[in-house]
């Protein structure tokens, strides 16, 4: 049992949170609005469980390869491949049935969203993830989609300098992933697509992506719509503490040499969730100041 949950990544179920963006950013009026949502957050974490599990029998012969991906489950030959293959249409169907709690109408705009999400991650895991470039955008799609799911499933717009936001920050994570990856992978060919990339290339798109990043987040906070959502101007006092983020977070991966993973990322270093624990409890102060003022 042990072996199946950790084939499904449930430290992952992180990047998740992301559904509940559009709601938590327009002020939630009303507990009910929550249900839906956080349906969808275990929806959208179950789909994304049986990418990961189709991911990693593709990639069983490589992953034992690896350094730290041959422990995983099916690199360590724990969980068969045909039992893993049963256990990732159990995960589909599971995830489907818990996303139609969350619409009245099957053939919505969210069902759209979340069917996207998986055939585009299958169709990485079946061979794009080779392709440079493409790799990272499939990559930083995921993370689009999990907003875009949350704003459909909630009937939010979300706001075009906060889409902006997490497009950008997707794209500086992604090739922060494929610099731990090569890092990690110097020694021993995991995989094809690290050999088309290189450090420089890499350190100068994250560089990029950080200052689009920041600028947009910027222009976000002082956009007129969240300030009539918050009430007053005060967000804007987050951004110092993002830019701490962004610096901790590029030290972990180009001095400290981390994997690059967003998650592995965050939770091997105190600092880091300090900051982001800190930011997130300045939100909810600027958000949600009428329930503590």
């Amino acid at each position: 049992m042990i072996s199946y949950i950790r084939l499904m990544r449930p430290k992952h179920y992180l990047k998740n949170f992301l559904v509940l963006i559009p709601l938590f950013f327009s002020k939630i009026k009303d507990i009910k609005d929550l249900f839906p949502v956080i349906i969808g957050f275990f929806s959208f974490s179950i789909i994304s469980s049986t990418i990961y599990v189709i991911n990693d029998i593709m990639d069983a012969e490589k992953d034992r390869k690896h350094p730290k991906k041959c422990k995983r489950p099916i690199a360590s030959e724990k969980i068969s491949k045909q039992k893993a293959t049963a256990f990732s249409i159990f995960l589909f169907f599971s995830a489907i049935c818990l996303h139609c709690l969350t619409v009245k109408n099957f053939f919505s705009i969210a069902t759209m969203y979340i069917f996207l999400y998986f055939f585009i991650n299958l169709s990485y895991s079946l061979g794009l993830k080779n392709q440079p470039i493409l790799d990272v955008t499939l990559l930083s799609s995921g993370f689009l989609l999990r907003v875009l799911y949350g704003g459909a499933i909630s009937k939010i717009t979300i706001s075009h300098w906060l889409y902006l936001v997490i497009v950008t920050f997707s794209f500086y994570m992604g090739f922060g992933k494929r610099r731990g990856e090569i890092r990690l992978s110097a020694k021993k060919n995991t995989r094809n697509v690290l050999k088309k990339y290189n450090y420089e290339f890499l350190d100068k798109n994250m560089n990029i992506f950080t200052g689009l990043t920041l600028v947009f987040y910027s222009l976000w906070t002082v956009d007129k719509k969240t300030i009539d959502i918050i009430g007053n101007d005060f967000f804007i006092w987050t951004v110092p503490l993002v830019i701490l983020i962004f610096l901790r977070y590029s030290y972990l991966i180009e001095i400290e040499n981390s994997d690059g993973d967003p998650v592995e990322v965050l939770f091997s270093d105190k600092m880091l969730i300090i900051l982001v624990i800190l930011y997130i409890l300045m939100t909810i102060t600027f958000f949600y100041n009428n329930l503590f003022f």
